[in-house]
This record gives C-alpha cells, structure tokens and sequence, in this order.
C-alpha cells in the first residue's frame, strides 16, 4: 500500500498520544519495506518530520483557503443589480431604520446581514424592490462581501473535518476541491442570502463536533471544553438563521447520546465521573444554544422598535410596543359605540384584519358580489364602520345619545371604502366545502336581512360592553346561524392572494372565529391609554414563533420561479435562475457542477454497497488485514457519520408541505461531497494495497486522486459562466459560450 501523504489510517497504527487531542497515525508501510535501522538519531528525525508533516498541512490549508476566498470573490460586484432572493434579504437594512418586518425565518442570519451593511457604509434606504433594480450608488458590496466570505469558509472547514475524520491529506483535498469547484456552492455564496450564513455555522457545529470527539481521551481539558462549548455556540447559530438548523442539532444530538451511552458502559468510569459528562453535555449544548439563541431575540426585538411593514401580522397587544404604531401610546375609547370606524382582527396568528376591496367574486364563484378577505397589513380597506341593524340615522350626530353596542345586539357592519355591507347567504364558500360565502352588498348602506350580525362576547366578565382590545367577540349571521371567521386558505390572483373569509354553520369555537377590534375612531367618545396592553418578553418569543412557522407553512413561489421537489436535487435535475432570462440580459444560473454532483451521488450509492458488505463481513467475524480493518473502520465510523448529516439534512423535506427550492439541498451537498472524498481516497487505498509492487500500487494511488482533482477542476473550467454570468446566445445556440454543456433539457440556461 502506497504511504500516505500527511499519515494514512491502519487500524493497528492508530496509537493515541498522552498530552495531546485525538490520535496520532504512524506512515503506513509499503508492501515491499522493511524495518531499517535510522541513520541518525530517531528521536531527531521523528521530531523534524513531524514539524516537516505540520508545515506541510498548514500549507495546503493555507491553500486550499487561497483558492476557497480567489473563487467567491472573483466578479463578487456583479451583476450590480439585484438578484433573486436579495429582493428579500437584502432589504435587512430593516436594522439600520430600526423599523419592524416580518420574516419566516429567525433573526441571526437577518441581523449579521444588516450589520454588515452598516458597517459597510450601506444606509438603508435602498427599496430591493424587484430583481434587476440597478444598485447604482448604493453599497451592496459590504453585505455581498460578508456572504461571501462566509461562503469562502466552507471549503477549509470541510477539508479540516474531512483530515479529522480520515486523518488523510489526499481525502480532504478532494473534498476541498469538490466544494472549490462547484459552481452551485460559489454562487449561493455570492449573494446576499442567508444560506451561506446557515451552512457557515452548520459546518462549523459539525467540524467542533469531530474536534471534541478527537478529544476523548483528555475530557474536561481546555481543549475539551473549548471544542464542546464552541458546538453549542454554532448549533445556536444554525438554529438562529433558519429553522433547518434543527437538522445539525438532531446530528450532534445522536452523536452526544452515542458517546454517553458508551460512557455509561464503560465500568472503569464512576457513577459521578458519568454525570459530569452528562452535566456537561446539558450546559453547553443545550442550556448555552438555548440561551444565545433567545439572546438573539432579545437583540432583534431591542434594534426593531419602530412600526413597519411586518406590523399587521402580529397580535394588537404586540404591536402596542412599537413606536409609530397607531396603537403605541394611544388613546383610544375603552367601549365599543355604534357610530364607531373599527378594524377587526382574527385572533388566529398571521391570519389579519377582516378586509373588502371594490373587486367583484369571479364568475362561477358564488355570488358576484364584492370580495370580502382578511390581509395582513394595515389598509384603508380594513375600516368598517358599525351600525343598528334597523335604522340608516347617523349615531354620530350630536343631537343623538351615544349608544354602546353590547353583547347579544344586532348589528350591521357597513365597509367604510365602498358603503357596502358585511354579508352571507347560503352560497358556497370559494375554497372551502361546506362553508358559506362571505360579501359585500348592498348600496350606500342600504342591503337586505342577509346583513344582520350578532354580535357575541366570549369572554364576559368585563359585563355587557364590547371592550375594545380586551373583548374577544363572534359574529353570528342572524338568517343562517354561520359563524364568521377565515380558513386561512390563500385565495388565487383574482383575490389578490389575500386569506378568505367564510361563515361556518360548525359553532365550535376557534380561533379562526373569534376576533377583536382593535382601531377604534368614535369623536363623542373618551379615550384611555393602552400601555397596558404590552406584552412581556416571553410571550412576544412564543408569539413571532407561532407567526414565523404559520408563515413559513404558507409560502408561495414568485412569478416566473421554478420550484422543484426533493427528488430532483442529488441529481442536478434543474436549475434555479438567479438573473436574467434572455440573450442581452447578464444570466446568472444556479446549477451545481454536474460532474461533482453525479460523482456525489455514485459515491452515496458506493457507500451503502461497500459499507454493507464490510459491516456484514465484521458482523460474521472475518478477518480482515491490519490495513484493511483501520481503511474499514474509517470508512464505517467517519463515512458514517457524513453519511447521517447528508440523511438528516436532505430526506425530512420530503415531510415538508411548504414550497421547496433546489437551494435547500445544499446543506446536505456539503456533507455528500466529504462523503465522496472520504470514499474515493479509501477504494484507492484499497485498490493500491491489493498491488503486489509498491511502485505500482504509489502510482495507482497519485494518478487516481491526480484524475480527480484536475477532472474536477476541468469541469468547472467548462461551467463556470453559469455562476459568474453569461451573456448573448442561449445554451442552444452553437455561438453560446455554454453551446454543449446543456446536458439535460431541464436545464434552463
């Protein structure tokens, strides 16, 4: 067997050092050496080679690094308009106004993306209103540049993992160069997007994670703690950016639940020696992420104080604490008046205020009468004003006495826009069986008794005033006994994909169905102060939860956005367009590197045939050379683990009901590439031991990892315009700098 560069794995040679982390592997042996006496002192030469071994890694890390930054930085200015998801992320100047959205995603990856704005120079005012709005005298580059570099990080972590894993150098510049040269890894890094920010602190959690456990033998040393708690730190960075995070913490959760248990076997170990490792486990990764992770909170709700575009989606108590917000220090009447101009708002999370606009149902949907929906955003459109079901005289003429509305009464909701009255009638619903459809009808107010409400309390100890805010009310139709309220379903574009509203003849209370009022304008009124409304921090947490993942349930792709679903991702199936969608725009495709791609997926399928068939034969009890056995335990124990992040973070999203993109599989890409280095050096290996000569089995060996890497490097030669932009000819055109490379009709370049 050929020796291997930086030490090679052989079971029988793995001998761990007192005094240092993780073990140290001796020069695996040629076929044909000897044992020879050393020429000079043993102890000099085992200490220069060892330095000689040290410098040669640092080397080829500071290499590998070189080349992972020259890539991601290379044309990083460009295009200098806006692309794809930067519509979205980019607008986290959100920060530097202080002002408060709403996103399905946790803060982390949010907040570093403003901050590097702002300390960048970039002021916030820039709207990233669509694809291809020219950046012009706007500094984007300083939040490019932070994903970036981010983004430039992944290489040298994989290729530490990688080394630590298989303690082989020509293991870990394969995967380096798979992931250098992958043109769909460059350009997710090249954007302003929070996936170079998740997989930064996903590969981070994973590396601290092979590093502590190289730790083994020395627990509750520095080194020990530092790579443990620094595992707990990532994983609440991971978590901190997207809620897909949770699938790096399940990873270290069943790697920590192994190790104690193992711990526990172990009878060398006290009773007290075991709970110290489980105390310590609990502290750092559970007590310190959890705790970070909240933090985070704390800072995004501290820096968003001022009323914004998110404000709609939250509770009216949540958005008392914002400044800006009609109800931040308001004064509005305590009682609910007829006469009043009110917004009502569905006590579902993320579901809005009930809403109506001057556009007619579509034929076929019912009665074509005026929409009625819930929307999440504040809108002249959400005002009604609240009347007496039997008479058209104006309550606020102040020869008149206030009246209150109270719980039980008849009412009559006129929408404030349109003079049109809230009703329903026995036709069925637009999306939902069963239910009644909900509408606008009538002329200046005057309708028919298919506008009659009553108007219920669900809560009545505040007596027989509505209280505005703090009253949670139904309301019944009088002719069919339905109860109003919103599925939440998104009704199509001839709805302006706002929720739609129903009456439900089930009378079960939900909160679909119940509602408050929340704005409340009545000039003969007194008014009180709201501050007391505000919620405390706890509840604002559960709140945004709630919202976030409501949200994220609900997502819908964009105009001319290509999803795709689970099973097209391993193999390249289709591409995602990032910018551009002609021959004079500058194109930007996200299309992984076909050849590391498919190399990934041969490898994965490698793996499961060459890790069953060694895990069979260990199982029956054969005996395997030293070599063999240590190349066997590798593959089993560190494959294995690549092999379960690439499991966790690629096959629950086909569970997932929310819509999927080709740049969610990219987490599980990273781990498949390692995979792919990890196999590839050990069939060589493997192949090279079976050669009888050592010169043979050393060239074998050179040329196999040789082919892979410039193939790799080739491959990207040939595709690299897909990530760093074409323009002028399609791909199908012969004069395209692509004219060829269109190896599958699903792509779209």
């Amino acid at each position: 067997m050929p020796p291997a560069v930086g030490g090679g794995p052989a079971g029988s040679e793995l001998r761990p050092r007192r005094g240092r982390c993780g073990p140290q592997t001796a020069r695996v042996v040629g076929p044909d050496e000897t044992a020879k006496p050393a020429a000079r002192s043993p102890k000099r030469a085992g200490w220069g080679s060892r330095h000689f071994e040290a410098a040669g890694r640092w080397a080829l890390l500071a290499l590998v690094t070189l080349l992972s930054f020259a890539t991601r930085f290379h044309r990083l200015d460009e295009p200098p308009h806006v692309c794809w998801d930067e519509t979205h992320f980019g607008k986290m100047g959100y920060y530097i106004n202080r002002t408060f959205f709403f996103d399905v995603h946790p803060p982390l990856g949010k907040m570093l993306i403003g901050l590097a704005g702002y300390l960048s120079g970039y002021d916030g005012t820039f709207l990233f209103q669509k694809p291809g709005d020219k950046y012009e005298h706007h500094n984007y580059m300083g939040m490019r540049g932070f994903c970036a570099f981010l983004g430039s990080l992944l290489v040298p972590f994989a290729y530490l993992i990688v080394l630590e894993l298989s303690k082989s150098l020509p293991a870990a510049l394969l995967t380096a160069a798979l992931l250098t040269f992958d043109t769909g890894c460059l350009t997710l890094s090249q954007y302003i997007l929070l996936d170079p920010i998740l997989m930064f602190f996903i590969m981070a959690a994973m590396l601290s994670m092979v590093k502590y456990n190289s730790c083994a033998n020395r627990p509750f040393s520095a080194p020990w703690w530092f790579w443990l708690s620094l595992t707990g730190i990532n994983l609440a960075g991971a978590l901190g950016v997207k809620f897909v995070g949770l699938f790096i913490i399940l990873q270290v959760g069943w790697n920590t639940i192994s190790d104690l248990w193992h711990l526990f076997g172990d009878l060398s170990l006290s009773v007290v020696t075991v709970g110290k490792h489980l105390t310590a486990r609990i502290l750092c990764l559970i007590v310190l992420p959890l705790t970070l992770y909240t933090a985070t909170y704390a800072v995004h709700f501290m820096v968003l104080n001022k009323s914004g575009p998110g404000d709609g989606f939250f509770s009216s108590a949540f958005q008392a604490r914002l400044s800006g917000n009609n109800l931040h220090n308001a004064s509005i009447p305590e009682h609910l008046a007829y006469g009043s101009v009110i917004t009502v708002k569905n006590l579902r999370m993320a579901i809005g205020y009930l809403h109506s606009h001057r556009h007619l149902y579509p034929e076929g949907i019912g009665a074509r009468q005026q929409q009625v929906t819930t929307y999440l955003h504040k809108d002249y459109n959400n005002l009604w004003i609240i009347k007496k079901h039997n008479t058209n005289a104006d309550p606020l003429d102040p020869s008149l006495p206030v009246e209150f509305v109270r719980h039980g009464d008849i009412i009559r909701l006129e929408h404030k826009e349109t003079s049109r009255n809230l009703h329903s009638h026995y036709h069925e619903a637009p999306l939902t069986r069963k239910h009644y459809q909900v509408t606008g009808y009538g002329i200046n107010g005057t309708g028919d008794s298919n506008d009659f409400w009553r108007i219920e309390v669900i809560n009545r100890k505040f007596g027989n005033r509505i209280k505005v805010l703090r009253s949670r009310i139904r309301l019944i139709h009088l002719v069919t006994g339905c109860v109003l309220g919103s599925s939440g379903k998104v009704l199509p574009k001839w709805g302006w994909e706002q929720l739609e509203v129903t009456c439900t003849p089930y009378l079960k209370e939900t909160l679909n169905s119940i509602w408050n009022v929340e704005d409340h304008i009545n000039p003969k009124l007194p008014n009180i102060s709201l501050d007391v409304l505000q919620p405390s921090f706890p509840e604002v947490l559960l709140e945004s939860h709630m919202v976030m993942i409501r949200g994220n349930n609900g997502l819908k792709p964009k105009d001319n956005e290509f999803t795709s679903k689970p099973w097209h991702w391993p193999i390249n199936y289709q591409g995602l367009r990032f910018s551009g969608i002609n021959d004079t725009d500058f194109r930007v495709y996200l299309l992984g590197n076909p050849v590391v791609w498919w190399l990934n997926l041969l490898s994965i399928a490698l793996y499961l045939l060459l890790g069953s068939i060694i895990a069979v034969a260990v199982q029956r009890g054969a005996h395997l050379p030293a070599e063999v056995e240590g190349l066997s335990q590798v593959l089993l124990r560190g494959g294995g683990q690549l092999l379960l992040g690439w499991i966790l973070h690629y096959f629950p999203f086909f569970l997932m009901g929310r819509i999927l993109y080709f740049h969610h599989y990219f987490p599980a890409m990273l781990f498949s590439s390692m995979l792919t280095g990890i196999l590839w050096d050990t069939l060589l290996r493997l192949w090279a031991w079976s050669l009888a000569s050592s010169f043979l089995a050393r060239g074998l060996y050179v040329v196999g990892n040789l082919s892979l890497l410039l193939g790799t490097a080739y491959s990207f030669y040939l595709f690299h315009p897909l990530a760093y932009g074409m323009v002028g000819p399609l791909a199908q055109d012969p004069r395209s700098p692509m004219a060829g490379l269109r190896w599958l009709e699903s792509w779209d370049f």
